[in-house]
């Protein structure tokens, strides 16, 4: 261990206690590597100095280690992983689904199985932060539909749905888009603009995933018509049949929500990720007439809520930290830069580009 000046610290040192903002808010979590990017988070906000352990120093301590008397290893359990590493698994799990649905082979109860233990953890999921490791722009699919299974499950449990019907909306933002196991890829990742021909069978991907899923027994009603109309409009401007607010079940109008945040705020090959305050603000106008004014509104009250203290980005690319939260603007808060309190309600030409810690 050793307190090393930041100007002195390298990429891969690790830091093992954890750093908090000049107003004492936390900045870093002790256990995390530093990146280049972190360096200039720390630069920013005048940090002098963190406590380290360097990648030397572990190597010594497994010297030692290994020169003592051996021990058996501790063989990690299904219950035991991070929620990265159940996340992780839940993606290889989705993407080996998609794959099998080809064949109209879908492994649900796995699916359920897997999606239960990563839930277990959700408690370490926020939905405004979390961002998977090394996310390949291609794989957006199979991210998409675990964020909007967390997502969803959080949403529903925030309108107060029973508990028993919790998993089954997870299962139902898990296997929206399962439709586009039968779409043609050159499709899914044309990075130009479709034909009409072409939009009209991307869009085809919601009677595809409601074909795939009408006979198995092992999932409700819901999370069938959920892959069918998750792309329907409160307004019946919507697709594939263009039916209006009643005629929606109440799980597609949870997961809508939640796909359009996590497909706004994720990198495509086509599309870059939209800063998260932007997309809420966009679901809050889209909200009148699209989606369920009382989903967008629960949606960003609670992920709002709480955020006093975050290090964000603005898109001018300063650094700064939010310290007033008003909620009748909760995508505007206060954010202090170098000491100066930046209004994003007055100052309209700022915004929150990034979500630092």
């Amino acid at each position: 261990m050793a307190n090393v000046t930041v100007s002195g610290l390298k990429l891969g040192d690790k830091i093992i206690q954890d750093v908090h903002t000049p107003l004492g808010s936390l900045l870093f979590h002790k256990g995390r590597v530093i990146l280049q990017r972190d360096l200039e988070i720390l630069q920013a906000f005048l940090i002098t100095q963190v406590a380290v352990e360097r990648p030397e120093d572990r190597l010594k301590a497994q010297e030692i280690e290994e020169g003592s008397e051996s021990v058996t290893p501790a063989v990690a359990t299904p219950a035991s992983l991070s929620f990265y590493e159940q996340y992780e698994k839940m993606v290889s799990l989705v993407r080996r689904a998609f794959k099998s649905a080809i064949v109209n082979d879908i492994p649900v109860l796995e699916l359920r199985s897997q999606l239960e233990l990563l839930i277990d953890q959700i408690a370490q999921y926020n939905v405004l932060t979390f961002s998977p490791h090394q996310m390949k722009e291609q794989e957006y699919m199979y991210h998409n539909a675990v964020l909007v299974a967390l997502t969803s499950y959080m949403l529903a449990k925030w309108k107060g749905m029973p508990q028993k019907e919790l998993m089954q909306v997870a299962l139902a933002g898990l296997l929206h888009d399962i439709g586009n196991a039968k779409v043609d890829p050159d499709l899914l990742f044309k990075p130009t603009v479709l034909t009409r021909e072409e939009t009209e069978e991307i869009r085809r991907h919601t009677t595809y995933g409601y074909n795939l899923l009408k006979n198995l027994a092992s999932i409700n009603e819901g999370v069938k018509r959920t892959a069918l109309q998750h792309h329907e409009k409160i307004d019946g401007s919507g697709y594939p049949l263009g039916v209006k607010s009643e005629q929606i079940h109440p799980y597609a109008k949870i997961v809508a929500v939640a796909d359009i945040f996590h497909a706004m705020t994720l990198n495509r090959t086509f599309k870059k990720a939209a800063s998260p305050y932007l997309v809420l603000e966009q679901l809050a106008e889209e909200s009148f007439g699209k989606l369920d004014v009382d989903c967008v509104r629960t949606f960003i009250h609670r992920v709002t809520q709480f955020h006093n203290g975050m290090v964000v980005r603005l898109n001018d690319g300063r650094m700064g930290e939010i310290v007033f939260s008003d909620h009748h603007h909760p995508t505007r808060p206060w954010v202090s830069v170098k000491g100066q309190i930046i209004n994003l309600v007055h100052e309209r030409h700022l915004f929150i580009q990034e979500i630092l810690n």
